[in-house]
């Protein structure tokens, strides 16, 4: 895509954005969880972000110049659940070819990485517990691809160059931001992880208390950190001294003199940081409903098992039978296709996945015939096994041959995360999953740079084989789940969801809501939802157990588990004639913003 704004434009355009962050601190507006209007849209889960994208796109940029710029927004006032120290999942839809492209900038395994690199060195037939040491350590830290794939997606898709897009960002850490309900929660819920590492506690935690709501605090550090890639380029970050600075930190976790849990280094090298390369994927797609649904394919299981349950799904009229019927189809169709992620999807560069097999119309017949008219008698025990791909797809060059299937898996994915949509007026659109893993990610922040490190090789799996066992060069599989469908009536839609291995039953949950049950997208997204991951108990929130929905499927021998929150999505809506509706989360996570460029 040629670059339509020219460079004194552009620089007028920076200036411009950081003059206008400048004149105050930025505050959090929690009203505003959906919008109506044309000219583009964002959604997110943070005001300040969803502005910066506005103006983006309000200035002349395009999806991608404002994914890149909300993104990085939120790297300053959401650092708990994304940033330059993670990777993500990006989808771009160019309208005016009608193509998707699915871009992987997902975190990688070190060289030094192994299956047993988490084992407790006092006990090696042990793994150290997962909270807070397997979580909280240099070992857990992947290579991040974050950067990377702002880079290359502004380069062969947007308008501004890189430097443009983080200026926003620059005033906005150098300036500061207005603390939230949401902000300070996620801060002392990991506040005696954080207190263990000295950077993390000067940034973070400067008198070991967390900031009231209300108070302004900045991040000079990363606003540093931003400038230096706006001057020097993204070599600086994979080859020059912020990695110099990462590779340190994952050597030398920089802990407090006696930390309260054990600390383990990792072996990450520049060696790794020069290594790695954003991959631009062929997204995974299906016909549904009268809606091309596009996907993350591999390493994310998102896409696959979002389709596949799609297709078992589609056997039945949805919207027309009983609703009691309709969600316990989906339950039972969730639980299958979960069953079959645990067995066969992992990187696809190590691992030969059954894809055509997993992802076929006939496959999914097999599948479907095992839906039955009640949950499984076993009630909570019970677990699906996954099925058989492999007759009903050809391969020339087999490597497999015979299947051991798994029927359960660990589910310890981090249940952070954000997520953001973009339109913009010419209708192109950008649904981008990005993550640090858990919620403050590994707890370290790099000294001196203001960003915290990941903790994604927590989510391989550390038995062997496995599709998802930890090897050098490796992306674990995730959930991530940003999903973009084009339907015959000429709209576009976009959204996507942060909730680790919940991620994948939210977006079903929306995409039902949607394509089957016809409500608006900002009602879809603010629906009761329901999660069934191939375990006996089915997840629920919104007080769904209780209401007379909840009571039938109970009494189909459905066990209902509420917790507080399940995803924290964002959704927008294209319509032919160029009016767009954007929402997020009313209340989820304290409430996102969804902002049109115009009315």
């Amino acid at each position: 895509m040629r670059r339509r704004i020219i460079a004194g434009f552009a620089i007028a355009l920076s200036f411009t954005l950081i003059l206008n962050l400048t004149r105050t601190v930025a505050q959090p507006e929690r009203t505003g969880a959906s919008a109506s209007g044309r000219g583009g849209a964002v959604a997110t889960v943070d005001s300040r972000a969803t502005q910066i994208g506005i103006d983006i796109l309000r200035s002349g940029g395009n999806a991608i110049d404002a994914a890149v710029a909300t993104a990085a927004a939120l790297g300053v006032v959401e650092p708990f659940s994304a940033g330059i120290g993670g990777g993500g999942f990006m989808l771009i839809y160019l309208n005016h070819e009608d193509r998707v492209i699915a871009l992987d900038g997902r975190e990688e395994a070190p060289a030094s990485a192994r299956v047993d690199m988490f084992d407790d060195p006092d006990n090696p037939i042990e793994l150290l517990p997962f909270t807070p040491n397997r979580i909280s350590n240099g070992a857990a830290v992947g290579v991040p691809g974050t950067l990377l794939t702002w880079t290359e997606a502004l380069d062969r898709y947007g308008t501004l160059s890189l430097a443009e897009a983080l200026a926003p960002s620059i005033a906005l850490a150098e300036n500061g931001f207005e603390v939230d309900e949401t902000y300070a929660s996620q801060l002392e819920a990991n506040q005696d992880r954080f207190l263990a590492f000295t950077p993390t506690q000067e940034l973070l935690l400067p008198d070991g208390e967390v900031p009231e709501p209300g108070s302004t605090i900045d991040n000079p550090d990363l606003a540093k950190t931003y400038r230096l890639v706006a001057e020097q380029g993204v070599n600086v970050f994979y080859r020059g001294e912020i990695g110099e600075a990462i590779v340190e930190t994952v050597q030398n976790p920089p802990t407090v003199s006696n930390p309260p849990f054990r600390v383990i280094p990792g072996g990450m090298t520049m060696a790794d940081l020069d290594h790695y390369a954003l991959r631009v994927r062929r997204p995974v797609m299906t016909d549904y409903r009268g809606h091309r649904v596009y996907g993350m394919g591999l390493p994310s299981s998102g896409g696959i098992t979002g389709i596949q349950t799609l297709n078992m799904a589609e056997g039945f009229e949805l919207g027309a039978i009983d609703r009691t019927k309709a969600l316990h189809t989906i339950i039972e169709a969730e639980r299958l296709a979960y069953a079959d992620r645990g067995a066969y999807l992992g990187d696809p560069e190590y691992v030969d996945v059954p894809l055509p097999g997993l992802l076929s119309e006939e496959y999914a017949q097999t599948r479907r015939a095992l839906i039955g008219d009640r949950a499984p008698a076993e009630g909570a025990e019970f677990v699906a096994t996954a099925g058989n791909p492999l007759p009903y797809q050809f391969d020339p060059s087999p490597s497999l041959t015979t299947v051991e299937a798994i029927s359960q898996i660990s589910d310890q994915e981090g249940l952070s995360t954000t997520h953001l949509t973009v339109v913009d007026n010419d209708g192109n659109v950008v649904s981008y999953t990005l993550t640090i893993e858990s919620t403050g990610g590994s707890g370290i922040v790099v000294p001196g740079y203001g960003f915290i490190l990941n903790n994604e090789l927590t989510d391989f799996d550390l038995v062997s084989p496995h599709p998802n066992v930890p090897e050098p060069g490796k992306r674990p599989r995730s959930s991530m789940a940003p999903t973009i469908a084009v339907a015959t009536d000429g709209r576009i839609i976009a959204f996507g969801s942060p909730g680790g291995s919940t991620i994948i039953t939210t977006v079903l949950g929306i995409a039902f809501n949607v394509f089957d049950f016809n409500l608006p997208i900002a009602e879809a997204i603010a629906a009761p939802r329901i999660s069934q991951r191939n375990g006996g108990i089915t997840e629920v929130d919104g007080g769904f157990e209780t209401s007379a929905l909840g009571r039938s499927l109970t009494a189909l021998g459905h066990v209902l588990r509420p917790i507080d929150e399940i995803g924290a999505a964002t959704g927008i809506v294209l319509h032919p004639d160029g009016t767009m509706l954007a929402a997020a989360e009313p209340m989820r996570r304290g409430g996102g913003s969804a902002m049109t460029v115009r009315d």
